[in-house]
């Protein structure tokens, strides 16, 4: 069992890591502010303007530490890591198979079913939490609709038909997300949702969730190259250059009970404030500083969360989730499981 590491979120404008023996330096103004042993971490993840010295980088890579660069914003923009590990049979496989419509259409469907059973479990939850609230009505009817949809997925094999399917599917679930999102709250009007936007995010629900998905993109990807799996090519997702495909693919079935059920917590536990978000002037909507750091200490705080997995039956944090399916995805290419057994929340 892959044990759990932390993850060092450098976000001080300005911050400069370095290496001293085994450990990672982070230095403000010439000034260290923190040393940790590199031992204890499994990825760092710097955000704006933070610079690094070419001899921790090779640390890094030498230990299997990944190093990524993000915006302030959480947009991605390089990561570092060391020689590329794992089968080259398995990733042969893993080409093979992609390259194959029949069992590219069967991966992708088991991952669009999981995702669309997810997205129903978070509808289903907020009904139960507040029967008879705004927006009961048009939940049920996007419920009713998911049901069906997944009864249709349940028969395609059509790789174009899964894609359709799970792009009705997610706009049915966003259409209804503004309801999810508790009407009690103080400055109710700043957190209102009316369609997802992506790049930029438009208001402070959508950047709440690009950021968010953006970490999950990162642990993904990790998880699938400590398996030795290449993240780049998919099956529900296709190849582009610079795209983690595979990884996109894996956060389908993940989003709504990680990373979308922590967006609802943050908003309507009121752990995020109105005033922590900005918008510029081309439209698009940033977090401040601290709003980040709240938002990096709940992701953190939710991984170690616990559950036990519905295929084997183990007790997990939540943190161990991405990396439990990337093995599941590997078994199933080395051709140990018949199909890839996607995660349903339970």
């Amino acid at each position: 069992m892959k044990r759990i590491l932390n993850t060092l979120f450098v976000t001080t404008q300005g911050a400069y890591l370095a290496k001293e023996g085994d450990t990672v330096l982070v230095r403000v103004d010439k000034e260290t502010k923190l040393q940790v042993p590199i031992h204890t971490l499994c990825q760092i993840i710097c955000f704006g303007n933070v610079s690094c010295s070419p001899f921790l980088m090779g640390l890094c890579g030498e230990r299997g530490v990944l190093l990524s660069f993000l915006t302030e914003n959480g947009r991605f923009m390089a990561r570092v890591h060391g020689p590329v590990s794992g089968n080259v049979l398995l990733r042969r496989q893993q080409y093979r198979k992609a390259d194959n419509p029949t069992d590219t259409a069967i991966i992708a469907r088991n991952c669009v079913i999981a995702k669309v059973a997810n997205c129903r479990q978070v509808i289903l939850r907020c009904l139960r939490d507040r029967p008879g609230g705004p927006g009961s009505d048009k939940l049920r009817q996007a419920t009713d609709y998911m049901s069906h949809s997944l009864g249709v997925l349940t028969n395609a094999t059509n790789t174009d038909i899964i894609r359709g399917l799970e792009g009705e599917a997610a706009r049915t679930y966003f259409e209804v997300f503004d309801f999810l999102i508790s009407p009690e709250i103080p400055g109710r009007n700043s957190f209102c949702f009316t369609l997802r936007s992506r790049r930029p995010p438009l208001d402070n629900i959508n950047a709440l969730l690009s950021f968010i998905y953006t970490l999950l993109a990162h642990d993904c990807t990790a998880a699938l190259e400590t398996v030795g799996l290449d993240p780049a090519v998919g099956f529900l997702h296709t190849d582009r250059p610079g795209r983690p495909s595979l990884a996109l693919d894996m956060m389908e079935e993940l989003r709504p009970y990680l990373a979308d059920r922590l967006v609802l917590s943050l908003v309507n536990r009121q752990q995020v404030k109105a005033g922590g978000f900005t918008k510029t002037e081309s439209g698009a909507v940033i977090m401040d500083d601290i709003t980040r750091k709240e938002v990096l200490i709940a992701w953190q705080k939710r991984k170690q969360e616990e559950t036990t997995h519905p295929f084997t039956g183990e007790k997990i944090s939540l943190g161990l989730l991405v990396h439990i399916q990337a093995m599941l995805l590997a078994r199933h290419l080395r051709g140990e499981l018949e199909e890839y057994p996607p995660f349903f929340w339970k």
